[in-house]
């Protein structure tokens, strides 16, 4: 189960660095286009819209997974173990609930909007609404998933990383380290 899950997120990741692509070459593309041959690509405005929606909520989904979002737990450290478990617990709740709100809304829109075309591409504004279920059944399972590991001791709260303080820590994450020699103190 472990590695269809981690497959999932594989693809999202790709699925992430070809809407990127896409975005790219379609504004890219369409301004050369209009400069250079005073022509353009008509959907590119439409397209780059639907591919930055999709981008950013299925990009939500994989720093969900990281526990990448930005976040502040001082309240958390400060609390005894079993305060910063039950106050955790109840962030999570109130996380699944807007889950929730976001998972119903999104699919409620995708239902009226699902045989209404968009302007310039004629593809179906439901496909755009529809990214917020694409982000919402995914979170909700993860933070589902996470109550649970918490609720049961398997996730200690007083020692793991549920939120990133910062932005800086994301991006250290991403660098490797090297490798510390001896420091010397020549001036």
């Amino acid at each position: 189960m472990t590695r269809i899950i981690d497959f999932y997120f594989f693809a999202l990741k790709v699925t992430i660095a070809l809407l990127l692509a896409g975005m790219v070459v379609l504004v890219f593309g369409n301004v050369v286009l209009r400069y250079a041959f005073n022509q353009g690509i008509t959907v590119s405005e439409e397209l780059s819209r639907i591919f930055f929606v999709w981008l950013t909520f299925l990009g939500a989904v994989v720093a969900m997974r990281e526990h990448g979002h930005l976040g502040v737990d001082t309240l958390i450290k400060r609390l005894p173990p079993l305060g910063a478990k039950v106050a955790v617990l109840i962030g999570h709740v109130l996380m699944l609930y807007a889950t929730w709100l976001m998972i119903s809304g999104s699919w409620a829109q995708t239902l009226i909007n699902l045989h209404v075309g968009a302007p310039a591409t004629g593809l179906s504004m439901g496909f755009f609404y529809g990214a917020g279920l694409a982000f919402g059944i995914p979170a909700f399972l993860i933070l589902l998933s996470d109550a649970f590991a918490i609720a049961t001791g398997r996730i200690d709260v007083t020692t793991a990383e549920l939120v990133r303080d910062s932005e800086d820590e994301v991006a250290l994450d991403e660098i490797p380290s090297p490798a510390l020699g001896p420091v010397s103190a020549k001036h």
